[in-house]
């Protein structure tokens, strides 16, 4: 432990130490009234993001809250308790979810969203093979097959193929769009401290209340909800589906580097290398495993969260723990159907005017990962694997809906996501003039991060970047 650490411990002690102010590594020296308020900031943090994805699914919005608790500690757990994450639903698979369950008339494809959670298993374990890799062969080399130059501009495609499903949705009432659009933009740029982490919910809120005001919500479903009730459901365990399999695993390749990203982000917060210790092959396997598991029972994708990241920029309290309370109280709010009720009630008018921005983001942070890792496109061979997944993936989600091919006397559909994804890697792999070096000791955070949380956050910035290295 560090002179700095022992000395805010001292000032714990005798009741000096301030919140935002000291680094704090122990919550156990902080009052339990601290700790639990702790906990729930970070609850309140994740939420507004967490719950967006199953409002744009159609997943279970209590599977989605108790899911993301399990996730969170069984990623402490494989990862000895070492790094201060909490892992929420992704939205780098909402393009998978439009492919294979896309919702009907603003209702959930209950059909086909069991076989989207089988296509998300599959990618979950996707990491747990990339884990698998990296132990034994090291970072450096896995990593020379997955640059920017093809993750970039998958996620760039992502939000583009998204963005009509955004404006449609919007398009129900424009006013109320307009309204939580404004609201996440303001608090995105303007907002200060806590405002500035959770600009998704409070835009979301805003506009809820507006159209309580306006008499636009139907709140008779409430008044049905049960009290207490088990947050899992036999109809939404996972199925099978060869084609949607493919569809959704390659876009793990894209939830790699966010996951990659968001843990050098966490460590460059805190001023550890988590890269190295417990080790980039661990976070995958919490990362992938917490997937895994969410999807045999109908829950969403799950990956570290930037919101949360931020909250740790907020306070300086860095102990792990206190994640872990987060997820216990995540766990407790899914027992109660009527938060799920009260959510689901949220005209779609406000989810489409806040995925007008998050789609947006999506794209924008491709391009930003593309600027942050100085990929040349002075090369040809950048551009032609750039160019390819770009044709791939908006070509192949217009007129001409992916390509069907059989195997073994199945049918086979794979997405454009999935041709794009494909295509990408493909072509790195065969193209001369390869570029890109991960560096282990100096891991970039590359702002790959789909929620598009600020973790900076004024008066904070490059402080205590990897001190001890």
């Amino acid at each position: 432990m560090s002179n700095i650490d022992e000395k805010n411990k001292e000032k714990l002690r005798e009741g000096r130490a301030t919140l935002g102010g000291d680094v704090i590594w122990d919550i156990g020296l902080l009052p339990k009234s601290t700790t639990a308020l702790l906990g729930l900031q970070h609850l309140f943090a994740m939420f507004g993001a967490t719950i967006l994805v199953p409002l744009l699914t159609g997943l279970d919005i209590s599977t989605t809250l108790f899911m993301a608790g399990v996730g969170t500690l069984l990623f402490h757990f494989l990862t000895k308790g070492k790094v201060p994450a909490f892992l929420g639903s992704s939205f780098a698979f909402l393009g998978g979810y439009a492919a294979v369950a896309p919702m009907v008339d603003g209702a959930p494809n209950v059909e086909m969203l069991p076989y989207a959670s089988g296509g998300i298993f599959f990618a979950g374990l996707v990491y747990v093979v990339m884990a698998l890799f990296i132990k034994s062969f090291g970072v450096k080399r896995v990593m020379r097959f997955f640059p920017p130059v093809v993750t970039g501009p998958i996620i760039i495609s992502i939000g583009l193929i998204l963005a009509p499903s955004a404006i449609g949705n919007a398009s129900t009432d424009w006013l109320l769009a307009i309204v939580a659009m404004a609201v996440v933009v303001y608090f995105n740029i303007f907002g200060r401290g806590m405002a500035k982490i959770i600009p998704l919910i409070l835009g979301i809120v805003s506009a809820y209340v507006l159209a309580l005001i306006l008499g636009r919500v139907d709140l008779g479903a409430e008044a049905g909800a049960q009290l207490v009730a088990l947050p899992l459901h036999r109809e939404s365990l996972m199925k099978f589906d060869l084609s949607a399999i493919i569809t959704i695993v390659p876009l793990a390749l894209a939830t790699m580097m966010e996951h990659i990203g968001d843990i050098s982000a966490i460590g460059a917060t805190v001023g550890k290398n988590y890269i190295k210790d417990p080790g980039l092959h661990r976070t995958l396997m919490g990362d992938g495993l917490a997937t895994s598991l969410a999807a045999i029972f109908g829950g969403p994708a799950n990956t570290t969260y930037g919101e949360n990241t931020g909250v740790l920029v907020l306070t300086r309290v860095y102990d792990p723990k206190v994640m872990e309370l987060a997820a216990v109280f995540a766990i407790i709010l899914s027992f109660f159907p009527a938060v799920s009720q009260v959510i689901r009630s949220i005209p779609v008018a406000i989810i489409g005017g806040v995925s007008l921005i998050l789609y947006g983001m999506i794209s924008a942070i491709g391009v930003r990962n593309l600027v942050e890792n100085q990929v040349d496109f002075t090369k040809s061979r950048n551009l032609i694997v750039a160019a390819l997944i770009f044709v791939s993936a908006l070509g192949f989600s217009g007129p001409v809906d992916g390509i069907s091919f059989q195997v073994l006397g199945a049918e086979v559909k794979l997405s454009a996501l999935a041709i794009a994804a494909l295509v990408g890697i493909g072509l790195n792999a065969i193209l001369p003039g390869k570029d890109y070096n991960f560096d282990q000791e100096d891991p970039q955070d590359t702002g790959v991060n789909f929620s598009g949380a600020d973790t900076t956050l004024e008066g904070h910035e490059g402080e205590q970047v990897f001190p001890n290295k």
